[in-house]
């Protein structure tokens, strides 16, 4: 018996660290019990015994009095290099994808849209009308950087509630943050230059690369921690990156939060690179958010951007950045490409922020997205559950704020197939080709739970969903 588990149990080993460095199993993560291990991989209860014992031997993995066993730490996979860096060519799938409008499904979790059902919103919009009667009072005029008085005051309070510290004249409202990370792009880089971004990446954010000619530089991250810091070092040493571009906190599509040990140890690692910091998530942390990079930056390097599009509404297209040492390069493109911005929207937001209305609506929001996230998930585990083909073969990540997370099935899964029969049965998502520039995530598809309803509608979406990806499952791996 002693000889016929010693054979085994190294293989039963290898299964869950594999599962755990391909991302299926994360820190805090139960794993299945000895029993539903034993029949899954056709093995003695004694032998997943003895492999459990090995990996909390060296504490990869610990047990729970009357619970099982969960995931403790990360295991030390060889690390997935980095791709080299290429063009992006996203532009014809992602306007077939996004070109679907979102009333028409039953079960919207593709769009990353906040969800406006809120009092704020309507007060929000009672303002803008207000402004829009206004506006026929007064002389026709442009907008000019670096913005609406009222506004820029306004942001000076969010910036000092996100951890920074700015004085008006450092903030320059744009187009939302896209024209904030384009810009700054243009002021950085020249076409055909490298820009390093976290993999997989919002795809927003590679179709901006695609338009203004630059490579990217994806490197692989983990999608509690985000970026991983080992490939980093070792791509900044083999190519000459002229910025790097990173969504830090609650990372669009996965939801990854780097620790603030990490973001020292980037700032750290890149000394004298420029970074672009896209924050548009960064006020809708469930309880404590990480310090921005833009706060830890003593450089003046660190490139902030963010948007009202998260919090607010996506509408709205009002975004800002904190420019550092190269606002007057972006301050000029700014004026140059708008000769002024949308005087209606600054006015009558910079209106609506004066009003204290916004810190209650974050206050409820946060707290409406930490039930969905709770709720989505749950529901979503227990349609997946009860497909054999899933149950055990999938992992979603438990994102600690916004609205978005990541759902990774095996290899094998074609993320796209399932995304088109999802489609037609009314369910809105999007696959993961979408976040990369050579489809590695192709086996992947993220979710938006910011309009989840717990309810019969969501309940029935997400059974059929797992019904749709388990007869998939099952077609392929014939």
């Amino acid at each position: 018996m002693t000889a016929s588990i010693s054979k085994k149990y190294h293989s039963v080993e290898r299964y869950i660290t594999q599962r755990i460095n391909q991302g299926s199993y994360q820190v805090g993560d139960k794993l299945p019990s000895i029993r539903e291990l034993s029949e899954q991989l056709a093995v003695s209860k004694n032998t997943v015994i003895r492999a459990y014992q090995e990996l909390e031997a060296i504490s990869i993995i610990s047990s729970l009095p009357r619970s099982g066993y969960v995931v403790c730490q990360p295991t030390q996979p060889v690390s997935q290099p980095a791709n080299e860096p290429s063009y992006v060519d996203l532009m014809a799938i992602s306007k077939t994808i996004l070109k679907h409008p979102l009333e028409q499904y039953s079960m919207p979790a593709g769009s990353a849209h906040p969800n406006t059902d809120f009092p704020a919103i309507r007060s929000l919009y009672a303002e803008i009308g207000r402004h829009s009667r206004y506006q026929t009072t007064i002389p026709c005029h442009y907008q000019m950087p670096p913005g609406n008085e009222v506004l820029v005051k306004q942001l000076v309070h969010i910036n000092e509630e996100l951890g920074i510290i700015t004085s008006p004249n450092e903030i320059l409202i744009t187009h939302g943050a896209q024209q904030a990370i384009s810009l700054s792009l243009q002021a950085l880089t020249q076409p055909g230059d490298i820009v390093l971004v976290d993999s997989p990446c919002y795809f927003g954010t590679l179709l901006l690369l695609e338009s203004l000619g630059l490579k990217a530089l994806e490197i692989p991250t983990n999608t509690t921690t985000g970026i991983d810091l080992v490939e980093l070092s070792k791509a900044l040493k083999q190519w000459t990156v002229k910025a790097i571009l990173l969504n830090p906190s609650y990372n669009n599509p996965t939801g990854a939060v780097m620790p603030d040990s990490a973001r020292h140890a980037l700032l750290n690692l890149t000394t004298g690179i420029p970074i672009i910091e896209d924050d548009v998530f960064g006020g809708l942390a469930y309880q404590n958010r990480p310090q921005t990079l833009k706060t830890l930056d003593t450089e003046g390097r660190v490139i902030y951007c963010n948007s009202l599009s998260k919090t607010l509404d996506s509408r709205l297209r009002l975004g800002w950045v904190l420019a550092g040492k190269y606002q007057h390069q972006i301050e000029k493109r700014l004026i140059s490409d708008n000769m002024g911005s949308l005087n209606l929207m600054q006015s009558a937001v910079g209106e609506f922020l004066t009003t204290g209305k916004y810190r209650q609506h974050l206050n409820k929001i946060r707290r409406n997205y930490r039930v969905n996230q709770r709720d989505f998930t749950a529901c979503l585990t227990q349609a997946f559950d009860r497909c054999p083909s899933l149950k055990g073969n999938y992992h979603l990540s438990k994102p600690e704020g916004s609205f978005l997370c990541w759902l990774t099935l095996p290899q094998y899964a074609d993320g796209f197939v399932i995304y088109q029969a999802a489609l037609a049965a009314g369910i809105s998502l999007l696959p993961g080709k979408m976040f990369s520039t050579k489809g590695q995530y192709n086996h992947c598809i993220r979710f938006s739970f910011a309009s989840f309803q717990n309810n019969k509608q969501w309940q029935q979406g997400l059974t059929l969903l797992a019904r749709i990806i388990a007869t998939h499952l099952e077609d392929t791996a014939k």
